[in-house]
């Protein structure tokens, strides 16, 4: 499928799903200094190409803001105590409006998706916006369309911000056969 980016919202943070993590499996915030563990996650879905861009990347967006880092920055947890999945419930200036909630950085390491532990993250990441904002939004782009197909489950709606976001809900509707534009 064509990548391309797009935005979804949620206008409101009220009656959010809940689903619990399956056993063997827990949630957890960050601790200053476990950069080299989101790093690693992001790797290994292939949003960075090393781990030091991974770095690179998280110094440059988080590195200043270590005390929310640990209130919002959320890790899964096996059984065995290895970091395997990754989101931040962060911020960020949206539309010109205050700061929006935003669901940021989700990733689940490869060899443990389809364990159903992407929907008990974001079902905590959204509580976790809920204690500090009234809306949230997030980015994504159409390659991520069974995340995408979760988001809409969650109340995350298509927002057009350019002229190919139209084309991309388009394939969407296509592939998860369902309406959203």
């Amino acid at each position: 499928m064509k990548r391309i980016s797009l935005t979804m919202v949620r206008q409101d943070l009220n009656n959010i799903p809940t689903f619990a993590f399956p056993p063997n499996y827990r949630v957890r915030n960050y601790k200053p200094g476990e950069e080299h563990i989101w790093a690693d996650i992001e790797v290994s879905v292939g949003e960075f190409e090393d781990k030091t861009a991974g770095l690179k990347h998280f110094d440059k967006e988080f590195g200043s803001f270590p005390e929310d880092m640990s209130a919002r920055c959320l890790f899964i947890e096996n059984e065995d105590g290895k970091v395997i999945g990754t989101t931040t419930a962060w911020y960020g200036a949206f539309q010109g409006e205050e700061a929006w909630g935003r669901i940021h950085w989700v990733a689940v390491h490869p060899d443990y998706q389809g364990q159903k532990l992407a929907k008990p993250l974001l079902s905590a990441a959204l509580q976790i916006l809920s204690h500090y904002h009234k809306k949230a939004y997030l980015t994504t782009q159409t390659t991520s369309y069974q995340a995408i197909n979760m988001y809409l489950n969650y109340g995350f709606e298509p927002l057009i911000t350019k002229s190919d976001c139209l084309e991309g809900w388009r394939l969407l509707e296509e592939a998860l056969h369902r309406k959203m534009v």
